[in-house]
């Protein structure tokens, strides 16, 4: 049983179509990489997955173990197991790190978590991503430079150990040393249990992150799947190639 089906899902935004029957399958442990253009779609799938108020789904259905969620709320996805990263993390002015993940966690779980087995989790995954103890006491995002934000999010996903993770262009704003370190540990965190749904314009990260299948992504709808191959002719031959498909279409 597929973990996340989408099926021929349309959406709108403001009354305007934006997605026009999007169909996808993930299994427990793959990792998926939707590529396209800007305007295409891309975002606005992973924000109605969530279950983005601002998005309505006009037909088509999105089935979590064989179940619709179409109805539940994003706190209630989250619990099952459902997990975003922003492509622009929002800042918390006066909520220290430390204090924000024991708080997102207890959310989770449903219940107190006793502060030494925090405190080990929290150790554990920090160590893991290479992050230094002095992020705790910084108030969330408020002053963090691109890489400090993504790396924050990477470890929110660590701690939280979704089914599944869905990152929204989180190789946006990264220098190279960054996109590598924040690959590196988006790898980490991933298992054989844990899905991955990486939504990015470039195939840059995909030499540190190795998906399963690649999908080429625009006008609203999945044109073309592979694997990591195709997000290489994407490379050569650009956006251009694709859209000529979507207008054949």
């Amino acid at each position: 049983m597929p973990l996340l089906q989408i099926l021929d899902l349309h959406a709108e935004v403001s009354g305007k179509p934006i997605l026009k029957g999007v169909n996808l399958s993930i299994e427990a442990g793959e990792i998926h990489a939707i590529m396209g253009p800007n305007g295409s779609g891309k975002s606005t799938l992973s924000a109605i997955l969530m279950g983005h108020p601002n998005y309505k789904v006009t037909s088509g259905d999105i089935l979590w173990e064989n179940q619709s969620i179409l109805t539940i709320s994003t706190t209630e996805r989250a619990k099952l197991g459902m997990f975003l990263s922003f492509q622009y993390p929002t800042a918390l002015p006066g909520v220290t790190i430390g204090s924000f993940l024991k708080t997102i966690l207890k959310a989770h779980r449903g219940n107190e978590i006793p502060i030494k087995e925090f405190k080990k989790e929290l150790k554990d995954a920090m160590t893991s991503l290479t992050i230094p103890d002095s992020i705790l006491s910084r108030y969330v995002n408020d002053g963090f430079s691109g890489g400090e934000k993504k790396r924050a999010e990477i470890l929110q996903m660590s701690l939280l150990k979704p089914k599944l993770a869905i990152l929204d262009e989180t190789d946006s704003g990264l220098d190279i040393d960054a996109l590598r370190i924040v690959s590196e540990g988006i790898v980490k965190t991933h298992s054989k249990d844990r899905s991955i749904l990486l939504i990015t314009h470039y195939q840059r990260m995909l030499n540190y992150v190795t998906p399963d299948f690649v999908h080429i992504f625009a006008d609203g709808r999945i044109l073309e799947t592979g694997n990591k191959e195709l997000a290489l002719k994407l490379e050569e031959k650009g956006y251009d190639w694709i859209l000529g498909k979507a207008i054949e279409l």
